[in-house]
């Protein structure tokens, strides 16, 4: 399967998928959305996951953007940086 098989005509994220690939293959997507040399707070996170999908799920997607290692979370759980 394909990532756009989850995206609408715009490139957002439409479903979350239920098959583990699945979902790994939406977060790599969305992962592309955040630049590698930027530290993002989770309000910064959170609008841009806000652009990239349609479901209104953006905890579930940054949970999963440091879940699948995409993303890591300082320890104060604040600040986020791109790994992948």
């Amino acid at each position: 399967m394909s990532v756009e098989n989850f995206l609408d005509n715009d490139g957002k994220v439409t479903q979350w998928p239920k098959k583990h690939s699945n979902k790994l293959l939406v977060v790599a997507y969305l992962a592309t959305k955040f630049k590698f040399d930027i530290t993002y707070h989770e309000n910064g996170v959170n609008e841009v996951l806000k652009q990239w999908h349609t479901f209104c799920n953006w905890p579930l997607l940054r949970r999963s953007l440091i879940d699948y290692g995409f993303m890591e979370r300082d320890v104060e759980g604040t600040r986020y940086k791109r790994n992948q």
